[in-house]
Order: C-alpha cells, then sequence, then structure tokens
C-alpha cells in the first residue's frame, strides 16, 4: 500500500516533486528530478502507452521542434506509466528524439500530477510548463484520443516568459496588456 501522500499540481504552486528512471535519446538508462530542472523551463507531458497510434505523432513533434524550445531555455521531459525497457523498445521504432522518456510505473508522479486514470493504470495526455523557480505555470489536460499541439505549447510558453498579461491568441511580437 502506497503510505506517501500524493502532492497535488496546481498552477501557482510548486509543481509536485519528482525523481525518476528515464530512457536517454540513446537508449541508455539514467535519472531525472525536477531539481535537475532548475533554472530552466521545463515541458512535462504525459502519454498514455508506447506502442500506440496517438502517443508516436506527440512525441516526435516534440523532438523535431527540440531546438525551438532550447532558444528559449525551456527542457522537454515526456513520459508514461510504462518501463525504461518499453521506452528503449519503442525507441527502434520512432527513431532518435531529443529528450528523455520518463518512466512512472509507481503511478506517483501521474497521480500527483492528476493525469492518472485509476482503472487503466494510464496517464492522460497532460501537459505542464515549469518555470525555471520550479512553479507550476500551465497544465492542459486532453482524452486520450486526441493530440497536443507544439505550437501552441511553444506559443503558451512564449507568453509566459513575457511576464506580461497576453490576449487570446498572442503570439510572439504582438501587444501584450501590460504586466501581470
Amino acid at each position: 500500500m502506497d503510505e506517501r501522500a500524493p502532492q497535488i499540481a496546481q498552477v501557482g504552486r510548486k509543481a509536485p516533486d519528482f525523481s525518476l528512471e528515464i530512457c536517454q535519446p540513446d537508449g541508455t538508462f539514467g535519472t531525472r528530478a525536477l531539481k535537475d530542472y532548475h533554472g530552466t523551463w521545463l515541458v512535462l507531458f504525459f502519454y498514455p502507452l508506447d506502442f500506440t497510434f496517438v502517443c508516436p505523432t506527440e512525441i516526435t513533434s516534440f523532438s523535431q521542434r527540440l531546438d525551438e524550445f532550447k532558444a528559449l531555455n525551456a527542457a522537454v521531459l515526456g513520459g508514461s506509466t510504462d518501463s525504461v525497457h518499453s521506452h528503449k523498445a519503442w525507441l527502434k521504432e520512432l527513431g532518435t528524439l531529443g529528450y528523455p522518456l520518463f518512466s512512472d510505473m509507481s503511478r506517483e508522479l501521474s497521480r500527483d500530477y492528476g493525469t492518472l486514470i485509476p482503472e487503466k493504470g494510464v496517464a492522460l495526455r497532460g501537459l505542464f510548463i515549469i518555470d525555471p523557480e520550479g512553479l507550476l505555470r500551465y497544465a492542459l489536460y486532453h482524452d486520450l484520443g486526441v493530440g497536443r499541439s507544439v505550437d501552441e505549447t511553444l506559443r503558451v510558453l512564449e507568453a509566459l516568459q513575457t511576464g506580461e498579461l497576453c490576449p487570446a491568441n498572442w503570439r510572439k511580437g504582438g501587444k501584450t496588456l501590460g504586466k501581470a
């Protein structure tokens, strides 16, 4: 039985802490913790399962746009409730990624971030933007059958980085509404 009290992800508060096993882009294993991203923006996303249909479209799309995230001082970390061994096997089909995939086999992180579907043992498509100080600044949840937009993730990241009030459909270089 899990004795650890769940953390609760809430925008504007400290992001739930984590230390997880990861599969590196080269197929080797390691660990990553939230503290490893201190000083950097982090785009953390959950997907349901390896070897599925919608997931590879998202995972490879984030990788193809990784230079744009890096230009914004942002790292990308994706993962699921699958094992790092499953991730490694899947990378043979996906091809090279530019960021690691985390393994949340304990389902603690999925629970802490509110993405866990307990009866299925998988995570919803959740996406979170954590600022360089560890504050959760953005949370998005999708149904299992709908992929996320990398364009929208980049737009929101750019808007958050302005530190200003950004109107609907704001784009980089657009007029803001002043200080937040």
